[in-house]
């Protein structure tokens, strides 16, 4: 396989790696999410039991099981990213691999090991 290709490749890798990591971040975001709103469940509980109802309401009706996007809770946002972008990456990025390189990953890596090996 030719330098250009090998390059090209190279860089689709990363960019998928890359893709694979934000993914990682949102599921943090949708547990972290999802912990922090169990917490505000807490805090309305112990606002009340304080003698605050008022305050209490406010955080129930404004926070508690609110939409983190106009109609979404993270699972959703989880849900879209994985069946749209991610899935589509995914299905390009093995594709373009088929084509190029008999379905081969991590070419430049392997090139690299084997040169380094050789030295």
């Amino acid at each position: 396989m030719d330098d250009a290709t090998v390059e090209a490749l190279g860089l689709l890798s990363q960019a998928w790696e890359m893709t694979q990591r934000a993914r990682g971040r949102l599921y943090d975001f949708h547990q972290m999410t999802g912990g922090a709103d169990r917490m505000v469940g807490e805090a309305v509980r112990a606002l009340r039991a304080a003698g605050h109802p008022e305050q209490a309401g406010l955080v129930e009706r404004e926070v508690q099981g609110a939409d983190v996007l106009p109609g979404m809770w993270t699972f959703q946002v989880v849900e879209a990213y994985d069946a749209g972008y991610h899935r589509r990456f995914a299905e390009v990025e093995r594709s373009v691999r088929q084509a190029l390189a008999d379905g081969r990953d991590h070419i430049a890596e392997a090139e690299m090991k084997q040169r380094r090996e050789t030295l």
